[in-house]
Order: structure tokens, then sequence, then C-alpha cells
């Protein structure tokens, strides 16, 4: 999946400090808009923040994903930084995306960001719905991480800890504050729609945590477990799984504007829009009622969401062989369990290719691998395969075909 654009920011956060942003936006009209809040003394950029920031800007959710004060690329010490300046930091974030006429409805906190966004939505009346992952009951939870340098940071105000492999200082101001932060009163007082994420065998926040926050939220909330996934969605199925599920649920509680229109074609016609004049992406109608994306791979300008023109091809060859094949079984009564076609093409020179007249060309190759499933004798597996050189996408495609062109 690839981030049709990705623009740059930079905003004022709650010190003043600048703060360094990514706004990844849809290659179409924006539908919704959404704010992104990382992990404790993570970055914008981590694999789980741009996964979804991507698979969500391909639903047409605008996403603004930003470094916390002194994190990334943020301006700022991060050792003045506290859980109650990340809320202000989030605060901020929304007012940049309402000055550019996108007031977020979504907000999405990993790990402490999660918390965050409980606490910021009160302040971000835009707010329509508030996702966590993996996200602690209580904020205090991150001081599990400081191990025995909790003592010396109490008794000499501050120590430098060791986080991920890098080294930061963790002041007692830092203690104090997530000390005082209190989940649970603003979890009762939410007033927006809430969806948990958590994996059950996180070893960094443990999956009681979700089922604090479940418990402690009112209505309209759900939960959906992330099975097998680590802390960081550290593999891409997770994190794109976890999108997916934030874009689903989320459309039922966010005021989307329409998905962009594509003109019904009536019945026998395949109509085919692009979605937008930058890229490759575009919009197929076929019959009026059936509706998907065609795209080309990122590799040569395209954004990868839909198959290409000869992957529609190859698609239709391999339809229509399945479906010729088991006619003929259902017709001569051949015991076929099942069947299943690979379809490959490519480009041939045509010295390789034995019925080809002109060597200075090439020829297009499709190649098809049949599995055939079934009890069934050697003579009647030789007369399905035999049978799919009947196909009408195979005539089609063997045979020259006219193409008519006219001004519509």
């Amino acid at each position: 999946m690839s981030i049709v654009k990705s623009e740059r920011l930079q905003f004022d956060g709650h010190s003043g400090a600048t703060l360094a942003a990514r706004l990844d936006l849809p290659e179409g009209p924006v539908r919704a808009a959404a704010i992104f809040a990382h992990c404790f003394t993570c970055s914008k950029d981590i694999p789980a923040a741009r996964r979804i920031a991507a698979r969500l800007a391909a639903r047409g959710i605008a996403v603004l994903r930003f470094d916390f004060t002194g994190l990334g690329h943020s301006g700022g010490e991060f050792a003045s930084t506290n859980f109650s300046s990340n809320v202000q930091d989030l605060v901020a974030a929304a007012e940049v995306l309402t000055g550019r006429g996108m007031e977020p409805q979504l907000l999405i906190g990993h790990s402490l960001g999660g918390a965050a966004v409980i606490m910021a939505a009160a302040k971000i009346k835009s707010a329509r719905a508030v996702v966590t992952i993996g996200a602690p009951s209580d904020p205090s939870h991150v001081a599990h991480n400081f191990g025995g340098k909790l003592d010396v940071i109490r008794t000499h105000g501050s120590a430098q800890v060791s986080l991920g492999g890098r080294t930061f200082e963790i002041r007692k101001q830092f203690l104090d504050d997530i000390a005082e932060a209190r989940l649970t009163d603003h979890l009762s007082k939410l007033g927006r729609a809430l969806l948990v994420l958590h994996a059950p065998r996180d070893e960094v926040v443990g999956i009681d945590n979700a089922s604090a926050i479940f418990l402690e939220a009112k209505h309209p909330k759900s939960f959906v477990t992330l099975d097998d996934a680590d802390h960081l969605l550290s593999r891409e199925a997770d994190a794109e799984y976890a999108a997916d599920i934030i874009a689903t649920w989320s459309a039922r509680y966010l005021d989307l504007l329409p998905e962009p229109a594509t003109a019904a074609a009536p019945e026998g016609v395949v109509r085919v829009s692009e979605a937008g004049p930058d890229g490759f992406l575009q919009d197929v109608v076929v019959d009026g009622k059936h509706q998907f994306m065609a795209d080309e791979p990122v590799s040569v300008g395209g954004t990868d969401l839909g198959p290409n023109p000869y992957q529609f091809l190859a698609a239709g060859l391999g339809a229509c062989t399945t479906m010729t094949i088991r006619m003929y079984a259902r017709r001569k009564g051949i015991p076929l369990a099942h069947v299943a076609v690979d379809v490959t093409h490519n480009k041939s020179h045509i010295q390789d290719c034995k019925d080809c007249e002109k060597p200075d060309q090439k020829t297009d190759v499709f190649r098809r691998a049949i599995r055939l499933e079934g009890e069934m004798s050697a003579d009647q597996r030789a007369s399905l395969l035999a049978i799919a050189d009947k196909c009408p996408v195979h005539r089609t495609l063997s045979q020259r075909s006219v193409i008519e062109t006219v001004a519509a």
C-alpha cells in the first residue's frame, strides 16, 4: 500500500517548539480527517503509524501524524515534557487541521498515545470517535519501563533511562504528572464512540488494560483483538488489519463526505473513468452495479490500489477457463471436486513463438496452470484440459479482434 500524497508540515507545540508532522492525504477528496498519536518515546515514522495512515488515506481519510515535543524531528526538550504536554500537543495538532478546513473527527492513539487521545478528546470538539491501540488504562503504567531508576528519579529529581536502545532523561515532574492523570474520569465522560484494539499477548501493555478501558467507557464502544500482534504492530499485516478495522468501524460514527460518484454504466457497458488527474487510479463500473479499481504498481508511478490492466485481462481468461471447465464437467457428469487456474502474462520474442510470422515483433503469452481435483480418470482429466481452449475469452485472445473507437 502506498500513500498517494504525504505532505510535510510544521506547527508550534504546547511550549512553542516547532513540531514535525506529516499529513497523509487521499488521492481524491478528503472525506474526513484524523490525528495519530504515537507511542511513548516513539515517532510519527514508526512502521505502524505509516502503514495505518497509508491505509486510511486510501479510504479517503486524511491523517496527521506528528512527533511529540522533543522526539523524532520535533524541537523542544523531551525532559521538560510529560503526559499533560502530550495532550496539549494533540490539541495544537487539531487546531492545525481545523485551520486547513479539515476538522479532525477521528483520534487514534498507540500505547501511551492512546491514553493521550482519550484525555484530549474533551478538548477537541470536532472529535466524534476515538481509537486506542495497545493503550494503558492508567498513564502511570509507563513508569514500569524505568525499572530501578524510579528511586533515583524521585530522590535526585532526574535520571538517564535507556528505552528502546536510546537514552532519555526522565524527571520527577514526569512521574508526578502521570500519577495525577486519571483516565477513568475521562472515559466515563468521553461522549465519543470508542474502539479498543489490543493484542492478548502484548508483553508491554497487558490485555487487562484493554478490559479496564472498555469496562469504564460508556456505549457506543467496541473491542477487537489483534490476535498475536506485538505491541508495536511490527508486522505489516497486523498494522494493515488494524487500519482496515479502524476504517470500517469509524465509518459508522464519522460524518463522512460521500465517495466521489462514478456515473452508472448502462447494462452491457464497462465504464472506466480516472479517479483523479494524478497517477493512474481508475474507477471501473460494470452494468451499473459492480464497481472496483484499476491501477499500476508504485514502481511505474501508480499507487497499487487495484490490479493493472493486464491482470484484469488475465483474470478474465482465468475466470472464463474455470467456468467453462465446470460447465463441461456438469454436462458430462465428470466428478470434478474443484478447479483452479493460475494465469501469468509476459511478452515473448516472435522467434520464440512457433505460431508467429513476423520475426521483428513480440507477442503476448498467457500461461495457464490448471489444477483439477477429484476422483477422475486420465481420460476425464484430459477432456477437461482440452475444453479449456474452448472458453470464449481464450478464443477472443487467440483470434484477431477489432476495436472500434468513437468520440462519446
